[in-house]
């Protein structure tokens, strides 16, 4: 049996991935009801949006205390967005807690391959939707709530 057909069988829907010339995955999401991309970083803890994106989302943030850390860059300021609606595919979590901060370097380093993204899709949700990824075939799985 096709790892799709028993992924379906199991009530998980799958999503196009795009692979971007950095290497990276892109898929499309909907946040709020508005239209983005978003690479999906599997080394990422959280869910992220780039905060010049905010109102393009109709995010309403709390600043944090809490820093954010990642490859190439420490002590980053963040600041929640709480209550957001995310959809990717058919899979949706309403109520969902996002990371707001500053993602220019991203969008820096993309603009030589003329690719800007809106966030960043981490395993909180891979987590949460008990992800699976097909990398032969640019899928990502994401398994409906009964």
């Amino acid at each position: 049996m096709k790892l799709k057909k028993f992924l379906k069988s199991q009530n998980y829907k799958s999503v196009a991935l795009t692979t971007i010339p950095s290497g990276h995955h892109m898929l499309r999401a909907k946040l709020n009801g508005q239209k983005g991309y978003f690479i999906l970083d599997t080394g990422a803890s959280n869910t992220c949006l780039d905060e010049a994106k905010s109102k393009k989302f109709k995010l309403k943030t709390k600043h944090t205390k809490h820093k954010a850390t990642g490859a190439g860059t420490a002590n980053i300021d963040i600041r929640l967005s709480k209550k957001n609606k995310l959809k990717i595919g058919q899979w949706q979590q309403k109520k969902m807690t996002l990371v707001v901060m500053d993602l220019s370097h991203i969008n820096q380093a993309l603009s030589v391959f003329d690719i800007e993204v809106d966030g960043i899709i981490g395993s909180d949700i891979l987590h949460h939707a008990k992800g699976i990824i097909q990398y032969e075939k640019e899928l990502l799985f994401l398994k409906l709530e009964n």
